[in-house]
């Protein structure tokens, strides 16, 4: 299948492989063209439109401002193959999400929402899991290419907007358990037992998970090496938070999260990993950075 791929960046260089290894011709665009010259076996692109003249083609930018740049702004859907099929990994909002739906409509192409859960590490092994949703035909065309990136696809309906909210609220609910290990260890702490090793036990008893084994072992250890950016994590809480007053909800524990990564932004740890908000949870309670 001859496959356009938009983005790059750590997640998508790391999904690019899979769908050269099984024998698709992929061509890839980056608005750094040498981030996508370093992908093997994949011809370089000179502009999103030329993805978007591909049998499918997969999208996977930062936030709502990269993909209506790229697909709207930049002329990419306004000249796409007919029949394409537009596969968008990104995570963003159902405001977006709509407006998509509306112009793919239109224009007679494909739209299948498909973000993932998963780091770029389990990327590069096609360990993701990818949420899916999308017209059924749309789906079934592009099943074999997400089976591919993933270890497991998820159907969530004929509706995009369901797999992009269900996306925000996983990655909602992994701040609050970054701000839960933060809260609680600055509470063991207090009395004497280290964060290394209260999360050492709840890591691999009651909350053992591989997410919280990972984000535990960024707090217990203090080490917030880059991984997905606090400003990343920040956009994803601000997607769930819009969405629910779209719906006039509210989100009590997710505005306290979105304080502290704000917060931890003004303290200069915006190009930190997201787990980074976990130590200004710390020390709202009252623990200088030094105490372990």
């Amino acid at each position: 299948m001859d496959i356009g791929f938009i983005g790059a960046g750590s997640m998508g260089a790391a999904m690019v492989p899979h769908l050269v290894a099984a024998g698709h011709s992929v061509g890839v665009w980056n608005r750094t063209r040498a981030a996508a010259a370093a992908i093997a076996g994949i011809t370089v692109l000179d502009t999103p439109a030329q993805a978007f003249a591909r049998d499918v083609v997969f999208t996977m930018l930062a936030d709502d401002r990269a993909v209506r740049s790229v697909v709207f702004d930049l002329g990419a859907l306004a000249t796409a193959k007919p029949g394409l099929v537009h596969v968008m990994t990104a995570t963003i909002s159902p405001a977006l999400v709509e407006d998509l739906k509306a112009a793919h409509a239109a224009a007679g192409v494909g739209y299948v929402a498909a973000p993932v859960f998963g780091v770029p590490a389990a990327a590069a092994k096609a360990e993701l899991n990818v949420l899916a949703a999308g017209a059924p035909d749309a789906v079934t065309r592009v099943m074999p290419l997400l089976e591919l990136i993933g270890r497991k696809v998820w159907p969530l309906g004929d509706d995009p907007v369901r797999a992009n909210i269900a996306k925000i609220a996983g990655n909602l609910m992994l701040a609050l358990a970054m701000e839960a290990m933060g809260e609680a260890t600055a509470l063991t702490t207090h009395y004497g037992v280290p964060a290394a090793d209260f999360l050492d036990i709840v890591t691999n008893t009651i909350f053992a998970a591989p997410s919280y084994q990972r984000y535990g072992g960024y707090i217990a250890r203090d080490t917030y090496d880059p991984g997905f950016k606090l400003t990343l994590g920040m956009k994803d809480v601000d997607l769930a938070l819009a969405a629910a007053a779209d719906r006039g909800a509210i989100l009590p524990s997710a505005e306290i999260v979105r304080g502290n990564m704000a917060a931890a932004i003004d303290a200069g740890f915006a190009d930190r990993d997201w787990s980074v908000l976990a130590k200004i949870a710390r020390r709202r309670a009252g623990l200088a950075d030094d105490v372990a």
